[in-house]
């Protein structure tokens, strides 16, 4: 007899299929209105089941690229290295962990701007806090 937790995984993994099945028939329709052909059922289940396998794959190659590294957790490394095959999707990432990057780092920036210039010492004064392209000068 199966454990109560295979049994959830099991029916977690059957809506997963069918998302991605709904998902992919839907794309399947929209592209084929754009090019004006029709797909079958079979060719849908098709795409679907096969996309479905490769995110299997992905996932534990992920998995596996994380544990290598010494790490518990997946981070944008391993993607990038999941991705190295197709470039298209590589330079895809690549400028959308630039993009993020760089967004983190304004937020991080006007959070130090709306904090204040300097940290309060206990004597009630302002001092001065250094970031890595200022300098401090004492006037």
């Amino acid at each position: 007899m199966a454990a109560p937790a295979d049994g959830q995984r099991a029916a977690q993994s059957q809506r997963l299929r069918a998302a991605v099945h709904y998902t992919v028939g839907c794309l399947c329709q929209e592209v084929g209105e754009d090019k004006q052909i029709e797909f079958s059922k079979q060719t849908i289940a098709a795409i679907a089941e096969t996309t479905f396998r490769q995110c299997e794959n992905f996932a534990t190659d992920l998995e596996l690229f994380a544990k290598h590294g010494k790490r518990t957790t997946v981070n944008t490394d391993d993607v990038k290295l999941l991705a190295r095959r197709s470039k298209a999707l590589l330079n895809f990432i690549v400028e959308q962990c630039n993009d993020l990057a760089s967004s983190n780092a304004v937020q991080k920036e006007k959070k130090s701007v709306a904090a204040g210039k300097g940290k309060k010492k206990s004597d009630g004064h302002l001092e001065p806090t250094v970031t890595e392209n200022e300098e401090v000068t004492n006037d």
